[in-house]
């Protein structure tokens, strides 16, 4: 992993543009962690140097249009009678709800 060293002075610096008040003890802290931070994200450019030139990867399987047909399913469906059964509110065979756009 290639290290990147965040010093205190530029913590400092970046707490005082966000005019965050930060003591000593935060200071290294932050340090050390955005340090870890950017060694991280300098390690994921490195690996992106490393597949630039790997082929685009969608799909593994190799199957191609894996779909049902579109079936009713006449076991489960409801008649528009039975649906609107114990509707609070029903016009002409709809539910009537609340307006939802203002």
């Amino acid at each position: 992993m290639t290290e990147t060293k965040i010093t205190k002075e530029e913590v400092k610096h970046i707490a005082g543009l966000a005019k965050l008040p930060v003591s000593d003890t935060e200071i290294a802290i932050i340090s050390a962690e955005l340090s870890y931070t950017v060694s991280h994200i300098n390690n994921l450019s490195e690996l992106d140097n490393r597949t630039e030139n790997l082929s685009e990867t969608n799909q593994v399987s190799g199957l191609l249009n894996v779909f049902r047909e579109d079936e009713i399913d006449t076991r489960r469906t409801l008649t528009q009678e039975d649906a609107l059964k114990n509707a609070k509110r029903k016009y002409n065979g709809y539910f009537v709800v609340k307006r939802v756009i203002g």
